[in-house]
């Protein structure tokens, strides 16, 4: 989905006002010190899925969880976007075409427009199979598998619908033919065009991943500080790997009340580059993630965050704005505790520069751990 332009410094702003109101309200007072990590589940643990650098490594944001030595969990994460992503000029061409399938003439008259001009129209789902273990007081280490698949999707119809049902415009969908996956660049260092996936899909780069906390049973607040390092095992596969070891540092602040937690985090990822759609130079990659959940009842909890991130593209690859531009995304999303499990459901959607990130995406998870025991009735 598209919706109205906001500046970027005002949704820091508003975010930064909210988060710091949140934690005045509280107030130290409110801190319940008895229960040692207070049942918070912490940031959603997604990743970004923006297929402008989807392949490099993105911290996932740390977990609130409480362990002890020797225990181990076990998540999994099932995320599902849909991208729509093009350059003012296609998009203007698009809004002049009726609905139809693209094919070659649209390929060659769009690579006869001024300028550079792109188009991405795809939906994406990832599956996320996390393993935790708990070495020390102080030490843990994770291990996350995952895999990818590519293709037209069903979101088209709904997300066109809730446009013109609000009065959006639809950025040139309606000139393309539904849930179909076209690709196509026409950029300064890539000429790429697919008109169906260019890869069905398959297993990404595992990572491999080491957790410091501060704390062994937090009550008031923690630090979490996390090094990984993307693994390419199976070698430069298009759309899947990069073929390159990315590694990455990230340190997630905690802050814990009785009914209500605050998160940050903050990594830098040491991205290699690669050669898949757009080629891209070795540069390091900073991630901010901020988040505030709040206790509904015992077992049910409500997550808002915000994520920001660079464009991994300069004026080397591409002049056009809309992919050197930052990412912003928000996310909302409900936890819900049962036994020594958690089930987490949560909806993305692109702010600000629309161009260079999914339209929405969906994220349902699953964690489970025998050491998990919820204080909560």
């Amino acid at each position: 989905m598209h919706f109205r332009r906001l500046s970027a410094g005002a949704w820091i702003l508003r975010c930064a006002l909210a988060f710091a109101g949140a934690g005045l309200a509280l107030g130290p007072s409110a801190v319940r010190a008895d229960v040692p990590g207070l049942d918070y589940a912490g940031l959603l643990r997604s990743r970004d899925l923006t297929p402008f650098g989807f392949l490099r490594l993105d911290m996932r944001p740390a977990h609130a969880v409480a362990a002890a030595p020797g225990d181990w969990a076990v998540e999994a994460e099932l995320a599902y976007q849909n991208t729509w992503a093009l350059s003012r000029t296609v998009e203007k061409y698009l809004d002049r075409q009726p609905r139809h399938v693209l094919g070659s003439a649209d390929a060659q008259a769009i690579q006869a427009l001024p300028g550079e001009n792109y188009l991405v129209d795809l939906e994406l789902a990832q599956l996320d199979l996390t393993f935790h273990t708990k070495l020390t007081p102080h030490w843990g280490a994770y291990l996350v598998t995952s895999a990818a698949s590519y293709q037209g999707g069903f979101l088209d119809s709904a997300i066109e619908s809730f446009h013109d049902a609000f009065g959006f415009t639809t950025f040139g969908r309606k000139g393309a033919a539904r849930n179909r996956v076209n690709i196509l660049f026409n950029l300064k260092s890539a000429q790429e065009t697919y008109f169906g996936p260019p890869t069905r899909g398959g297993l990404l780069d595992p990572t491999l991943g080491l957790r410091y906390t501060v704390f062994e049973a937090p009550s008031r607040w923690n630090l979490v500080l996390e090094v990984a390092t993307k693994i390419p095992v199976l070698g430069t596969r298009r759309l899947l790997s990069t073929g390159r070891e990315d590694t990455g540092l990230q340190a997630s602040w905690q802050r814990f009340w009785e009914r209500r937690a605050l998160f940050a985090s903050l990594s830098a990822v040491y991205y290699r580059g690669g050669n898949d759609l757009i080629p891209t130079r070795p540069q390091l990659v900073p991630t901010l993630v901020v988040g505030i959940e709040q206790r509904i009842t015992a077992r049910t909890h409500v997550i808002l965050q915000g994520y920001s991130s660079p464009s991994v593209y300069s004026r080397r690859e591409t002049n056009l704005d809309d992919l050197l531009k930052e990412k912003y995304q928000l996310s909302l999303g409900i936890n819900h505790l049962k036994g020594r499990g958690l089930i987490r459901f949560a909806i993305t959607e692109n702010l600000q520069n629309v161009n260079n990130t999914p339209d929405i995406g969906f994220q349902l998870g699953w964690a489970y751990s025998p050491a998990i025991s919820w204080t909560g009735t």
